[in-house]
């Protein structure tokens, strides 16, 4: 059975050839409201891939929060690494 041909720009990137990336590039809409729209295009595909399923276990919840545990260690280093360095005495 043949693939179906699906227009270039309705590809995701791992389905884009390397040869094929500058065209695909150009077909994105980088915009501000293109932004936004591939944000919830990405958002809606986590939801319906590990949330918004049958029977789910942990796994979308638990990357959730491993994300969070994440960005706020991410966001917050700065002060941990002065308290790091700082003697009391």
């Amino acid at each position: 059975m043949a693939a179906k041909s699906v227009a270039l720009a309705e590809r995701r990137l791992l389905d884009v050839k390397l040869g094929e990336l500058p065209a695909w590039v150009g077909t994105c809409d980088l915009t501000p409201n293109g932004f936004i729209r591939g944000v919830r295009r990405g958002y809606d595909r986590y939801m319906n891939k590990y949330i918004n399923v049958r029977r789910g276990g942990l796994g979308g919840v638990t990357m959730f929060v491993v994300g969070y545990i994440t960005l706020s260690y991410i966001f917050s280093f700065d002060h941990v690494k002065h308290d790091r360095w700082r003697k009391y005495h």
